[in-house]
């Protein structure tokens, strides 16, 4: 009995260990991570630099956040991003979103990233002969202010952007009540729901008569977050910011429940023309593989084990080598 136990215990101890091994080598990425603080006019920002572990990069990465509270990393899900910029020769700079994010606009969000381009610039130790503007979902409406205000950036990388707040809005709420099976009458009443709200900001309505006329109310700061940047339309902005002729790569994802990806390529393309390259992945809207969005199991133990593995097949082979084009 004794010997059994003790080969049962062999095994264990076998099995946790080669788990342990898979997760540290799923993890062990060719970079070093640097915390620095971005100092700006009365506020800092926490940072991150992502370099080359074995070279001296030549450029910098400036990563823009989508939407919600994202901290440098986006707790490691930036991490293959960072790696695959450090194989292009790229260092990559990131900063959690400050506390104060529900009060931005998107003007507020695009001046920041040109405070943070300014410091790096500023500082001998970061490189930047080429620089790289990397934005996600609500990027899409600070990318372009940032490339029109700008002379000195070298390209974009647009991971799923939206136009339209409103058109983006009501896009998702329809593809997800799709995905759900929700029958027509559930439609209808959310859409009329989704349109009373719009009314009530189009009337600059208080959160409390908001909240009065609303069954399943969002939180006051998202409110007021949501009346700043309701108007928000990338179309201006990407007409501005195309007499700059910046390369341009605009991610799709095909799977997208968020953002109209139609819209969004045939839009970039009208306006940017020859100076953007659009590629479609098979993807959810995050660039993930869109089992890992509809499957919390697979997800959870991929990001656990191997995280480059999260997105989908090509996202950071085009990224890569998108890249190393723009030394």
């Amino acid at each position: 009995m004794k010997k059994k136990i003790l080969t049962l215990l062999a095994i264990v101890l076998t099995l946790v260990g080669g788990i342990t091994v898979v997760v540290l080598l799923g993890n062990d990425y060719r970079i070093t991570e640097e915390r620095l603080t971005i100092d700006l006019p009365g506020r800092s920002l926490d940072a991150v630099l992502a370099r080359p572990r074995d070279s001296d990069p030549t450029g910098l990465v400036v990563m823009v956040h989508g939407d919600g509270p994202v901290e440098a990393t986006h707790d490691g899900l930036y991490r293959p991003w960072f790696e695959a910029a450090a194989d292009a020769g790229f260092a990559t700079l990131s900063w959690t979103k400050p506390g104060n994010w529900l009060s931005q606009t998107m003007d507020d969000r695009a001046h920041e990233v040109e405070a943070a381009i300014d410091w790096a610039r500023a500082r001998p130790d970061i490189p930047t002969r080429a620089l790289v503007l990397w934005g996600a979902s609500q990027a899409g409406w600070v990318l372009p202010k940032v490339a029109a205000a700008r002379n000195d950036l070298t390209g974009i990388v647009a991971v799923s952007p939206a136009i339209n707040w409103l058109r983006q809005g009501r896009f998702n709420l329809l593809a997800e009540l799709r995905e759900s099976g929700a029958t027509p009458e559930d439609q209808n009443r959310a859409v009329a729901a989704s349109n009373q709200t719009r009314e009530l900001l189009t009337s600059n309505a208080d959160y409390a008569t908001y909240r009065a006329h609303t069954p399943d109310p969002m939180d006051a700061a998202r409110w007021t977050f949501v009346k700043l940047n309701y108007r928000s339309d990338a179309t201006a902005d990407l007409t501005a910011a195309a007499t700059k002729h910046l390369p341009t790569l605009l991610m799709l994802a095909t799977h997208d429940l968020n953002v109209d990806t139609t819209e969004t390529a045939t839009t970039y393309q009208r306006i940017l023309g020859q100076s953007l390259t659009t590629k479609h992945f098979s993807a959810a809207h995050s660039m993930a593989r869109p089992i890992m969005e509809t499957s919390k199991f697979t997800g959870l133990t991929t990001a656990t084990l191997w995280p480059r593995s999260l997105l989908a097949p090509g996202v950071l082979d085009t990224y890569r080598t998108t890249l190393t084009t723009l030394h």
